[in-house]
Order: C-alpha cells, then sequence, then structure tokens
C-alpha cells in the first residue's frame, strides 16, 4: 500500500427518531446508504458495513447494502466489516463479493472474520461447539477460491470439489480480502500464512498493547518468504465540532449499547469514568477533529499501520450526528492525519 487509507464503519445499529421512538430497520437501512453516499462526498477513502442478526443492528446482508451505495458512489472502497465466514458457505461468499467488485467497478473488499456475535450459528444450523473448526475450514476453502482456478477441495462440513470453477471472476484477478482479528495470536498467523492483510479489531484498551500482534505478523510473512501485506486498525469514535458536543451526542447511545451487549456477555455497566479513561487513553477516538485526528496519528505512528478505520455508528445515535460525523471525518480529520503523518 502506497499511502495511509482512512475508512468508515457502521454496523447499521437500530436508530430513533428525533422524538426517541425507535426507527422502522428498513428506514436504518436506507439511512446507512446515504451516510455510505456521503462518505464517498467528502473524500473518504473506504466504507464498510457489518453483518448480525440481532434486533439491535438493522444490517445481516451487507453485501446487498453495500451494492446500493455502489450504484450511488464513484471512487470509495466498500466492503465488509465483518462477514461471518464460520456460519456462511465460502463459495456464496465469493460469489457476492466478486459481484459487487464488478457492479462498483473493482471496489469491493470482504474482510472476514468468526464474529463476535453468535446468533448466526443457530440461525444456519451451526453448532456453536464447532466454532473454531468452522471458521478455519471455510478459511482454507475461501483462499482456495481466491486464485481464482479450478478448485479440488475436501472438508468436513460441506460436499468436496473436483476440479470446479466459481463465477464470476474479478476483472483484477484476486479479491481484496482481509481477516479481521480480534487479539488472538494464532489468527494473526493464520493470516500470515495465507497472505490475507490483517485487520486488527481494537475497541478498548491503549491501542499500543496490539504491538506484539503487528511485529508478529510481520515477522511471520518474514519467515514464509512472504510480501508486506497491509495491516489496518479498527476502532470506535465519533466526530463533532467540539470534544463536549461530541462527547455529549455519543455517549448515551454508545453507553446504552455496550451496557445491554455487556449484560449478555457478564461485563458490568460501564461507568462515565471508565468512558473517559478510553476516550483519554484507549481506543475511543470521540471529540472535535482536532482531538480525533491527533490520537489516530498517534496509533497509526506507534503501530506503524497502513490503514485506519473508524467505527462511527453507536446504538441509537441519530443519523443526523452520524451525517455530520462522517463529513468532519472527510473534510477535516483526514486531511488532519494526512498533514501530522507527513
Amino acid at each position: 500500500m502506497t499511502a495511509h487509507q482512512f475508512g468508515l464503519d457502521t454496523f447499521g445499529d437500530a436508530t430513533n427518531h428525533d422524538d426517541g421512538t425507535p426507527k422502522p430497520l428498513a428506514q436504518v437501512i436506507r439511512d446507512v446508504v446515504e451516510e455510505g453516499v456521503l462518505a464517498d462526498q467528502v473524500g473518504v477513502d473506504a466504507f464498510g458495513v457489518g453483518e448480525h442478526h440481532r434486533e439491535d443492528f438493522a444490517v445481516s446482508a451487507p453485501d446487498v447494502v453495500l451494492t446500493a451505495i455502489a450504484a450511488r458512489t464513484e471512487k470509495i472502497l466498500i466492503g465488509s466489516a465483518v462477514t461471518v465466514l464460520s456460519s456462511d458457505d465460502p463459495i456464496r461468499v465469493y460469489q457476492r463479493f466478486s459481484t459487487l467488485d464488478a457492479v462498483s467497478n473493482g471496489r469491493a473488499e470482504v474482510t472476514l472474520g468468526r464474529g463476535s456475535f453468535t446468533e448466526s450459528f443457530p440461525l444456519f444450523g451451526y453448532s456453536l461447539s464447532q466454532y473454531e473448526e468452522l471458521f478455519s475450514e471455510k478459511l482454507d476453502l475461501f483462499a482456495a477460491l481466491l486464485r481464482e482456478e479450478p478448485v479440488t477441495w475436501e472438508g468436513g462440513f460441506r460436499a468436496p470439489l473436483a476440479d470446479q470453477r466459481v463465477y464470476p471472476p474479478t476483472e483484477s484477478g484476486r479479491l481484496k480480502t482481509w481477516i479481521g482479528v480480534g487479539g488472538s495470536p494464532e489468527s494473526v498467523v493464520r493470516a500470515a500464512q495465507y497472505g490475507f492483510p490483517l485487520l486488527l479489531a481494537i475497541i478498548g484498551g491503549d491501542p499500543k498493547r496490539f504491538a506484539p500482534y503487528v511485529d508478529l505478523y510481520y515477522r511471520a510473512l518474514d519467515q514464509l518468504g512472504a510480501k508486506a501485506l497491509p495491516i489496518g486498525v479498527h476502532s470506535p469514535g465519533f466526530v463533532a465540532e467540539t470534544d463536549g458536543e461530541a462527547v455529549r451526542r455519543f455517549l448515551p447511545g454508545f453507553k446504552a449499547n455496550r451496557d445491554r451487549i455487556g449484560a449478555e456477555r457478564g461485563w458490568p455497566p460501564m461507568s462515565v469514568n471508565e468512558f473517559q479513561q478510553e476516550r483519554a487513553h484507549g481506543s475511543l477516538y470521540v471529540g472535535s477533529p482536532e482531538t480525533v485526528a491527533r490520537k489516530i496519528a498517534d496509533t497509526v505512528k506507534a503501530l506503524g499501520v497502513d490503514r485506519f478505520d473508524l467505527k462511527y455508528s453507536a446504538g441509537t445515535l441519530p443519523h443526523a450526528h452520524a451525517m455530520e460525523s462522517i463529513e468532519l471525518y472527510g473534510t477535516k480529520v483526514i486531511p488532519m492525519v494526512r498533514d501530522m503523518l507527513a
């Protein structure tokens, strides 16, 4: 990668109308399309949409939403954040994203992951007891598909393939594919072994604690005799005109979302002090354009990464606030970060 890239991610969080009543999820999806279109207009490099299968997130089929965005944009990369490969079929994932690549004139990318939510497993008939085995096997098949040659392959969870071609191929010869990793050394090494760029999901704590994973990835590539590949970071954040306004807008929805998910996983509710500590010293990029730009630049320099994606959606955060954040990120934050890195 010749230059740093700066993207935005959303999970299509279920939002509210101005009067506090819930928006229909269909409207939330239409809002996500508008957010992607604006990101392209203000010069953001990439736009990612996550996959979930639960009531607090609207998007279960990111590739369909991304196709709508592709039809109305010109330059921005469009991809998943992430695709839960473990509970999907690798051939269908490849076909959907290679089709998106055609529709978007080569702008599609896919980030593959195991997913931090597990609702898709029972929904599609998979056992959580095979969480690791499913991802490992399906990733192996996906890696074979990326070569865009006849595939002969055999595994334990689907029928074998014998000299099988998969269509459509991409015009470039390879679909852009990242591996999303939350902090497992085994996953970092596996990304290197398959030749996938690495996307680190850093959603809490000092981002510098991920430096050993960056080093491990580069060492693994070197030992394999492979060329250097991009590394990216995905972290939550939000931009407003001032630090105070950013906190005021972002905190209620972020805390409600974090506490709801935390209750499911046995975490205590997040205190305001914990939130402020994460803003100051952790992986929350919330504030004015200057504050957010400085913090992103510090992370990019500390880890030596090529890409930074800001997850801007946060629970019931209103669409209008999200749109303003996107505009500030594209027009002010990204240019400031580029200047700081130069």
